[in-house]
């Protein structure tokens, strides 16, 4: 792969970048100029700082001092998966020994688990599209009665749900149609943007094998989900061969789409880790300072209001200096499943994530998979159904009630 040089403009002072991110705070988002050349700047630690504490600083103003996480179980419903990513070790082949695809009892065994352990979300991620690509999986879907991927997805997020989980589902390029299906069942759903450069679909770049990561479908997904007033997750994937200015165009398309349909509930900022047996197993991720610098820039670019989440899991060991940069949610961690995703990244423990959380000043509390001033200010986002189910789980501010002796310390 042979990935171009960041095309950025001349470095900043540091007070150059204090005055931009001062800007930026008043005014509430950062704009395309200001923060491509913020981004290009910040294996700078004097860039970084200030960008920093910037955003810190907006994150405060409008979230307060607290770190929201959900408790989950992760249901990797098939690993199969017609698209070839350039750093992906999930997606495996029909033939693999690792190649599974969930039967609806083994759906069910997990929420189960997942109750006993007092989770709340059920998180559905699986392969994009695989019956295209792989005959043996149409015809194992006929054999039950389905005729495509999403139409079993259905099934398992009706199970989950009725086995007292609120699903969220994450399953690649959905159409209109079948995410209308799957609305029925979620609380909310999402789609990694992860960026919107139709550069990296080039041939050596990551998704050259990877139909459904144009970013036009993506970004169509987006707009659909959208018109269909779906809370939905996007988000970033950082260190993929894009450049700083392609980061902040994939973060400014997040930004628009929230201004024009107001269902984007929250933004991942995720960093690239290099896995052995991949394409892209010799490139280096970014550093842990310059994913915590895009972290700010994110929350920036986006304003206070959004809700910006990075992995506790594939940064444990910047997990304070994450907390300086302006993020205000941990995402999904699981007490009994791995991140089937980046399996060599353990969750930390719930009793771990709090008292580094709350070392750093902040507060951790716990969420339903769909943010409170959606399930309590705007019921046209969902179900009825799952509506009256989300609202057991919460006070009557959208703090949640612990289920069953699980405590925020609980492993």
């Amino acid at each position: 792969m042979s990935f171009p040089p960041p095309q950025d403009s001349a470095p900043l002072t540091r007070r150059e970048a204090e005055g931009l991110v001062a800007e930026a705070v008043e005014d509430g988002r950062l704009e395309r100029g200001p923060a491509t050349r913020l981004g290009a700047g910040l294996a700078d630690e004097s860039i970084r700082e200030p960008v920093l504490e910037g955003a810190f600083e907006s994150k405060r103003r409008a979230k307060g001092d607290t770190v929201s996480v959900s408790r989950n179980v992760f249901i990797p419903l098939t690993n199969l998966c017609r698209d070839r990513c350039a750093y992906c070790t999930f997606a495996k082949l029909p033939e693999s020994p690792e190649a599974r695809t969930y039967s609806l009892d083994e759906v069910a065994e997990v929420v189960r688990g997942g109750v006993r352990m007092g989770c709340i979300e059920a998180l559905f991620c699986l392969g994009d599209k695989p019956e295209i690509a792989h005959r043996s999986h149409r015809e194992w879907l006929r054999r039950r009665g389905f005729a495509s991927t999403a139409a079993y997805l259905v099934e398992g997020c009706r199970v989950a749900f009725e086995g007292g989980l609120l699903p969220h589902t994450n399953a690649g390029i959905l159409s209109g149609d079948e995410m209308a299906a799957l609305r029925r069942w979620n609380a909310s759903m999402g789609l990694m943007l992860e960026s919107t450069s139709p550069r990296l679909r080039g041939r050596g770049m990551a998704h050259f094998y990877a139909p459904d990561k144009d970013p036009s479908l993506r970004l169509r997904m987006h707009e659909e989900a959208g018109e269909l007033r779906i809370p939905f997750t996007s988000g970033i994937l950082l260190g993929i061969g894009e450049t700083a200015e392609e980061r902040v165009d994939t973060l400014l398309a997040i930004r628009d789409l929230a201004d024009r349909y107001g269902h984007i509930q929250e933004t991942i900022v995720q960093p690239f880790h290099p896995k052995p047996g991949t394409p892209m197993r010799a490139y280096s991720g970014l550093p842990d300072p310059e994913v915590a610098g895009w972290v700010a820039i994110a929350r920036l670019v986006l304003g206070p209001e959004m809700n910006v989440q990075a992995p506790p899991n594939l940064a444990p060991e910047m997990l304070e200096l994450l907390l300086r940069s302006g993020l205000n949610d941990w995402g999904g961690v699981s007490p009994i499943t791995v991140d089937f995703i980046n399996p060599e990244a353990p969750w930390p423990t719930f009793r771990e994530l709090r008292r580094r959380t709350e070392a750093a000043g902040q507060r951790l509390v716990e969420r339903l998979p769909v943010y409170p001033e959606y399930l309590l200010s705007r019921p046209e986002f969902f179900d009825a159904k799952v509506r009256e189910v989300a609202l057991r789980f919460v006070d009557a501010s959208g703090s949640v009630l612990l289920r069953r002796g699980a405590t925020v310390e609980a492993a």
